[in-house]
């Protein structure tokens, strides 16, 4: 039920149709009793700028999850921007403080992180391999770096993505070895696809499979499969994988406590979750 005191949680992007947050966070809500709402908000991007001050003029706007194609625009809209979001370039979560200012945040590398430590494997002084450094790259390597791993490497096809941003990590992180430009997965404690490849058929595999340590945690980033061939190449290696929607459900955690909110597990959310 929504009442006139209930904290209101814009879920702002376009097209709306394929959001999913609204049925795994408002279930949670109903369930614990927390007077609360995420409400899918279809904002064009030539809106955005505007409706993102707007929505934060309500008197019970609490916060607002961001998403494509609004989450690089958010950077420039907030009063306060936290290391990760200016990593990644990206913004996907913005909260009001008591003040009026706005501070945005990046959690999909969050997510990614702590799924991985929650598997139990340990992240301060690993080396990891970053393979694509797009936004969703760029989150997870700023992330894996604020987790305290030693060396980072990046590659992009296209180049001067993973120099960017491998200049934007030692900015904030100058004692982290940063290397760019291979994607040999050999030596490396954690190896990520943050690229495209597995979404479809017959996509070429994002390393070199035979290169691929058989001690490395590999993770995932296409969710349009639980086991991607990427995957499952890594688990025939006897690789410790973490799949994509791993990282979706392990970021929200993270969400509700910027938000100030009761958290909870990402396995609970998945119980609880109403996904058509």
């Amino acid at each position: 039920m929504i009442t006139g005191r209930t904290r209101l949680i814009g879920h702002l992007g376009y097209p709306t149709e394929s959001f999913k947050a609204p049925m795994i966070y408002n279930p949670y809500f109903q369930r614990e009793g927390i007077d609360a709402v995420v409400v899918p908000m279809g904002c064009r991007s030539a809106d955005y700028p505007d409706f993102l001050k707007l929505f934060f003029r309500l008197s019970n706007a609490h916060g607002a999850l961001i998403t494509m194609p609004h989450k690089v625009t958010t950077t420039g809209l907030v009063d306060v921007l936290s290391p990760t979001a200016a990593i990644a370039g990206a913004c996907n979560a913005v909260r009001v403080e008591a003040d009026g200012r706005l501070t945005g945040d990046m959690f999909d590398g969050e997510g990614f992180v702590r799924g991985v430590l929650r598997k139990g494997r340990k992240l301060d002084g690993a080396r990891a391999l970053v393979v694509g450094a797009g936004g969703v790259g760029s989150a997870i390597a700023a992330s894996l770096a604020k987790a305290g791993v030693a060396a980072l490497s990046l590659f992009d096809m296209q180049a001067a993505n993973a120099a960017e941003l491998g200049q934007r990590l030692l900015a904030h992180y100058p004692a982290l070895r940063v290397t760019t430009g291979s994607n040999d997965p050999y030596g490396f404690d954690i190896v990520v696809n943050a690229t495209p490849l597995g979404m479809k058929p017959g996509d070429p595999l994002p390393v070199d499979m035979s290169r691929l340590p058989a001690s490395a945690f590999v993770g995932e980033v296409v969710m349009a499969q639980e086991i991607t061939p990427f995957l499952a190449a890594a688990r025939a290696r006897g690789c410790q994988v973490q799949v994509g929607t791993d990282m979706l459900f392990e970021q929200i955690p993270a969400y509700l406590e910027f938000f100030g909110l009761p958290t909870t597990t990402a396995e609970d959310l998945r119980a609880v979750a109403k996904l058509a």
